[in-house]
């Protein structure tokens, strides 16, 4: 019997009330009643070949407020709304089934318009005003998430977590905004003493908005009608996430944390670097997507473009799953694999033939291991969806996480720095994948100095590059190129580069050509010569509140040609 329905409570009283059932609709409006703050959307009963649940909340003009999705694997979404700035009293929410009997494109069939019924508890005195409700809800709430970020931050500190406070997003962290405080929460503590959160911080506003969140929300206290809400321009700032290129012109990003410890509520990005403008790629995939997640790595396969999903870790729960995203026909899976791979954050993943090599990463405390960190090397073969560990030999490196990994001439996978409380590391180890043995680099010239969370990538057949991570006490923002050649480090120096960060991401593209506009014939000319590469940083967190939502470019020719 198929018991399958959708279920939705309206504030923190209210009953469960089905929107979706096996014999109903496939696809719901609900009004969510004025006095409403809270809302739960959930899953019951067997999924069968259903695929998921595309949710929204939309204000009176239609403009989508938040957006979510139900899968198989991820059952539950919830909004507050003193988490969303531009929630008014006329919200409504659509929900619609993909999947099984129903598919996509029927869309003959009438949207259910449903009533929500309003629930008054018993013995209840008069009810306070709207706002003095959400006023006192709101201080209720922030004391207990200020409770639970100070057992989160030392509970990360004994895991070799970055833990990841704050409240501040930045999307220049070239100044600081009026009024913002620089007592925030750290992303990180040392010395085993975490920085107790300032529950009076203010956050800034969400990218593509001018004022900063405090004045916004004084603008809509004072305003009495409702204000249209316009979308998200990019992503929110945040670290801990993955920047995947798939083409010359697209890279895919997923994942991340923000301010307060908050998972991301805008997860997957597409950077179309031909504008360098940002597309909301949350919805545009069909399938079971990833559930929300930090330290995770997404590695692209150009032969079979294929993004995979490796890992990471939310709050008290850890991954070890594999989920697989088609970029032609932008489907998601999740893939069922055999073998043995433990639950991994922080890892390291790179890609060799088709393979992925899974080093290093931290373990979900207190199992397997005592000391949390991993020293070992996994493979997953995505041709046969198996997972296996390959014979190493030679002077392997100790167990770490938050290193990097770079693949040189398709033949050596280049290791550095990472930690493991309370060490952190500058040493290089390069695994040879031809005779699976790795060795000791012992390396020249001023080297970075110990650190994790950095950022890397190849810059040549012969170099890459190492930029900011986290010291054990604070963000960097020097930058280094590794020359193979040579086993010689080289520090470098560019404004563009200047920042502290820890947590970001940094990857290069193959840039198309450039082109221009003739002055005569206002005809567009190939420049000569247009073909390059570029080095694109995006996000991360500086150790002072600040997370960062900027994307700083690079070419890789101003980079090679500062050495």
């Amino acid at each position: 019997m198929d018991d399958f329905g959708i279920y939705a409570v309206f504030g923190v009283n209210g009953p469960p009330q089905r929107l979706l059932s096996t014999e109903g609709s496939c696809r719901a409006a609900v009004a969510v009643p004025p006095s409403v703050r809270q809302v739960v959307l959930f899953s019951s009963g067997p999924w069968g070949e259903r695929i998921c649940v595309n949710a929204e909340l939309n204000d009176a003009e239609r403009m989508p407020i938040t957006i979510g999705k139900l899968t198989p694997y991820n059952k539950c979404l919830s909004w507050e709304q003193w988490e969303e700035e531009t929630w008014t009293d006329n919200v409504i929410l659509n929900v619609t089934l993909e999947g099984g009997k129903l598919v996509k494109e029927d869309w003959s069939e009438p949207e259910l318009m449903l009533a929500v019924t309003e629930y008054t508890p018993k013995d209840t005195v008069a009810p306070l005003a709207a706002r003095e409700l959400n006023g006192k809800r709101k201080r209720e709430r922030l004391l207990e998430e200020e409770a639970d970020e100070n057992k989160m931050i030392k509970r990360g500190e004994e895991e070799n977590l970055c833990p990841n406070g704050g409240t501040v997003e930045k999307t220049t962290p070239v100044r600081k905004g009026k009024g913002q405080t620089k007592g925030g929460q750290k992303l990180f503590s040392s010395g085993g003493d975490a920085t107790k959160l300032k529950a009076t911080v203010e956050a800034q506003g969400i990218v593509g908005r001018t004022p900063p969140q405090s004045a916004a929300r004084t603008k809509s206290r004072q305003a009495k009608t409702p204000t249209q809400t316009a979308p998200l321009l990019s992503p929110s700032g945040r670290w801990g996430q993955t920047l995947c290129p798939i083409d010359a012109q697209t890279a895919i990003l997923i994942g991340g944390q923000g301010a307060r410890m908050q998972f991301c509520k805008d997860p997957m990005w597409k950077l179309c670097t031909e504008d360098v403008s940002w597309v909301a790629a949350e919805t545009l995939a069909e399938g079971p997507t990833p559930e929300a997640r930090i330290g995770h790595t997404a590695i692209y396969d150009p032969d079979s473009r294929r993004i995979f999903v490796f890992g990471g870790s939310k709050n008290k729960k850890w991954f070890n799953d594999v989920h697989i995203l088609d970029t032609q026909s932008w489907k998601w899976t999740m893939v069922e694999a055999q073998g043995k791979v433990p639950p991994l954050a922080y890892h390291s993943c790179s890609m060799f033939r088709g393979e992925l090599f899974v080093l290093g990463g931290v373990f979900p405390r207190p199992n397997p291991e005592p000391d949390g960190c991993s020293d070992l090397l996994y493979i997953f073969d995505p041709n046969l969806s198996i997972w296996y560990q390959p014979i190493v030999t030679g002077d392997t490196p100790s167990s770490r996480s938050g290193h990097s990994a770079c693949v040189m001439q398709e033949r050596k996978i280049y290791v550095f720095g990472g930690w493991d409380t309370p060490v952190c590391y500058n040493d290089m180890y390069m695994l040879d994948l031809g005779l699976m043995e790795f060795s000791a680099v012992k390396t020249t010239g001023k080297a970075p100095s110990p650190r994790s969370w950095h950022g890397s990538a190849v810059l040549s057949d012969t170099k890459f590059l190492i930029h900011g991570g986290y010291n054990g006490n604070n963000a960097l923002s020097d930058t280094f190129i590794f020359d193979i050649d040579t086993n010689s480090w080289t520090e470098v120096a560019l404004p563009q580069l200047s920042i502290p960060r820890a947590g970001h991401s940094i990857i290069t593209m193959e840039t198309d050509s450039h082109y221009r506009f003739s002055e005569e014939d206002e005809d567009v000319v190939q420049n000569s010569g247009s073909f390059g590469r570029t080095l694109l940083v995006f996000g991360g967190g500086d150790n002072e509140g600040n997370f960062y939502s900027d994307l700083t470019t690079v070419t890789v020719e101003e980079l090679l040609a500062a050495i």
